[in-house]
């Protein structure tokens, strides 16, 4: 488990409209057993409804989606599906969205 990995929605409640799952927890905390993640739905889905430093586009697997930082939650590391990629290099913008989401800054 890694910070910024992004892996499969295995929810079949939710994955349909959230098919991607940002882990945002820092790797010092990987004992817990939980990872906090925000959810990632393609960016065409939310047309009008983005706000660019809260919701920002990151390119996964060549496609946009659309961080849903208000979403936030916590899942158990057993529930999470496979590893697509690691979004380190969009660090400064995933970190914006959730300083603005709990700060207000």
């Amino acid at each position: 488990m890694a910070q910024f990995s992004v892996y499969r929605n295995t929810n079949p409640a939710s994955r349909g409209a959230y098919p991607l799952l940002l882990d945002v927890q820092s790797d010092l905390t990987a004992d817990l057993g939980t990872r906090v993640v925000v959810p990632l739905c393609p960016a065409s889905t939310m047309q009008g409804r983005l706000i660019r430093t809260l919701t920002p586009v990151l390119q996964v697997e060549g496609q946009p989606y659309a961080m849903l930082t208000p979403q936030l939650a916590g899942v158990a590391t057993g529930r999470l599906g496979n590893v697509v990629t690691n979004l380190a290099e969009c660090r400064g913008e995933i970190v914006a969205a959730l300083d603005l989401l709990i700060t207000g800054i």
